[in-house]
């Protein structure tokens, strides 16, 4: 479940913004530092109000510059699109993200899919087109292509007597032998070193800018809520520095085209999983800032530090998802690079498999991100449960592998139960339902699966509890020899949960290999949302009538709101969708 986009307004009341600003390579508006940062770090209080009055007016003076979030280069760039639709040329764009949208008016689209930009007036949405489907997208959805025209052939052809056909394959060339296809390739190459070199100062302006003048101020920060706020950037910067340096050692200056970068991103590949913990990690550091914001020191110390950094006119939140939409870019430029890239290059090869590897390290993170967003449910889940006994689900598990029902023979007398089952990894809770109300389900126990191993049982009698069943199978605990028989109604729903408890296993070991782990803010907030939900008497789950019915709600023409981007959702390989609500809905609890 992803939250509700933040509508982009003037600073003081300006919540974060779920979406990337894509346009951190040109300078925005310029002012005069205000001194409440000062060499040591402190906040001088009196040069907030000698200097430029009082808070009030500060805050006036930031409203009058019309502080908002732009597309690429704030104008500049916007400007020249524009002017290029005007006269006639087609400008194509490439979604970086899924844009998932039930409204008419707007370009539903994935990640990876070419956009023709019609009108980019105004600066977050742009109306676009894909085949014979137009409409609204929001712009820092997507990269503008390197390359808008495309070669009429990508290499001369061969003919008799081994010379080049060069009438017949109409490729232009440009200098000493370069074709068209080599100078896009030259416009590839430039566009990696040169974004990437941005990439670095942004990087560079975070942590000098921002991290090393809150770690001055222990009055207004921990330790803790740096780490929340900032997370693991120092890392990803002090990784990029090297990565960069090792990308400009393999450009080629004379002849950028024949430069061999593939290499550089199969060096650096399993690095690049650090993104991981910081793409994790951003849903709180939006939280934590959202919630320092609402006091106006912090509003105006965090506008004091980019003023003193001189960056650029975009709030500390836009800054910081940078690196989620850098992790994201990458398949796309190597893609992008792969295709103009001769296949006899010195280079082809390492770049082929450089995609490959990016694109496995971005479905790496988006597995993750998945995962995260499942906790959510998990806990609204729990709470639709009465009765619930001991500590939560998520304390031990974070993914639903499969639910039904299925009957439980205990002992000592073959006694058998009529049950709902979640099997989690790590644990499979038991659940009654309510006699009189089956959309009801009462809290029983739960089992450890970490202590137990399946039994596939044969139809007949079985010598444990001396009765005849059917469809059976058994959990039986290798510390205390507790057996636990259970019975489902049809053959292959005993196949079903006999393969979802060797995936609970195959998860359970994944996450081992992987570290993945949700940290204990996650957790907290995605019980505390659960329990405010409950508390205001919203619906214990959303009813997927309810959530159709929500989504067909008509936006003004022009979106007032950007979403959130389905992060890391690249065109290949498509992610399979999560089952979670499939097993969930056909539970009756979820239904009014």
């Amino acid at each position: 479940i992803t939250s509700d986009a933040f509508d982009i307004l003037p600073l003081k009341l300006h919540p974060f913004s779920q979406s990337t600003p894509t346009g951190l390579d040109c300078m925005g508006w310029k002012r005069h530092i205000p001194s409440s940062v000062i060499a040591d770090g402190a906040l001088d209080k009196t040069a907030l109000t000698d200097d430029v009055g009082s808070e009030e007016d500060l805050y006036e003076d930031f409203r009058s510059s019309s502080h908002r979030y732009g597309h690429a280069g704030g104008g500049g760039e916007q400007l020249a699109i524009n002017e290029l639709i005007s006269d006639g040329s087609v400008v194509y764009a490439e979604a970086l993200w899924d844009h998932v949208t039930m409204d008419d008016q707007e370009l539903g689209f994935k990640a990876g899919e070419v956009i023709e930009v019609m009108d980019a007036t105004n600066k977050e949405w742009w109306w676009g087109r894909i085949l014979d489907s137009e409409g609204w997208f929001p712009a820092s959805f997507v990269r503008l292509r390197v390359n808008q025209d495309e070669p009429m052939e990508d290499y001369p052809l061969k003919v008799e007597g081994g010379k080049e056909d060069e009438s017949s394959s109409g490729t232009r060339r440009f200098g000493m032998g370069q074709t068209t296809k080599d100078q896009m390739r030259t416009n590839v190459i430039n566009e990696i070193l040169s974004t990437e070199r941005d990439y670095i100062k942004h990087l560079k302006d975070i942590c000098e800018g921002y991290i090393k003048q809150c770690r001055k101020r222990a009055d207004m920060f921990t330790e803790e809520q740096l780490k929340t706020i900032f997370g693991n950037i120092e890392d990803i910067y002090r990784c990029q520095k090297k990565f960069v340096k090792a990308l400009e050692k393999k450009f080629n200056k004379d002849h950028p085209h024949l430069s061999e970068v593939g290499s550089c991103f199969l060096e650096y590949q399993t690095e690049f999983q650090i993104y991981s913990e910081y793409c994790n990690n951003h849903p709180n550091a939006c939280m934590e800032l959202s919630r320092l914001t609402k006091v106006n020191k912090y509003v105006y110390f965090f506008e004091a530090c980019r003023l003193l950094q001189k960056m650029i006119d975009i709030s500390l939140d836009g800054f910081l998802l940078t690196p989620v939409q850098k992790i994201c870019k990458y398949p796309l430029q190597l893609a992008e690079l792969l295709k103009y890239t001769n296949p006899q290059h010195r280079d082809f090869k390492d770049v082929e498999a450089a995609l490959n590897a990016m694109k496995n390290v971005a479905r790496l993170i988006n597995e993750r991100k998945r995962r995260l967003e499942n906790i959510d449910k998990i806990a609204q889940w729990q709470s639709s449960i009465e009765d619930w006994e001991g500590e939560d689900v998520l304390v031990r598990s974070s993914e639903l592998i499969y639910s039904g029902e299925l009957t439980k023979i205990s002992h000592p007398q073959a006694k058998s139960q009529q049950r709902m089952f979640f099997l989690f990894d790590h644990q499979l809770v038991c659940c009654k339902k309510d006699l009189l109300r089956r959309d009801i389900l009462y809290y029983k126990s739960r089992i450890n699966m970490d202590d137990m191993e399946i039994l596939d049982v044969e139809d007949g009698k079985d010598k444990d509890f001396n009765i005849s069943v059917k469809n059976a199978f058994k959990l039986h605990c290798r510390d205390t020899e507790e057996v636990h028989l259970f019975c489902a109604k049809k053959p292959e729903q005993k196949q079903r949960w006999l393969k979802a408890f060797e995936n609970e296993r195959r998860q359970v070991q994944l996450d081992q290999e992987t570290g993945f782990s949700i940290t204990e803010v996650q957790k907290k907030q995605a019980m505390l949302n659960a329990s405010k939900q409950h508390q205001t008497g919203k619906p214990k789950a959303v009813t997927r009538p309810y959530y159709d019915f929500l989504m067909r709600q008509k936006h003004p023409t022009l979106p007032t709101t950007l979403p959130q981007q389905q992060v890391f959702m690249l065109a290949e390989p498509k992610r399979k969708p999560s089952n979670f609500w499939q097993n969930i809905s056909r539970l009756t609890p979820f239904r009014k």
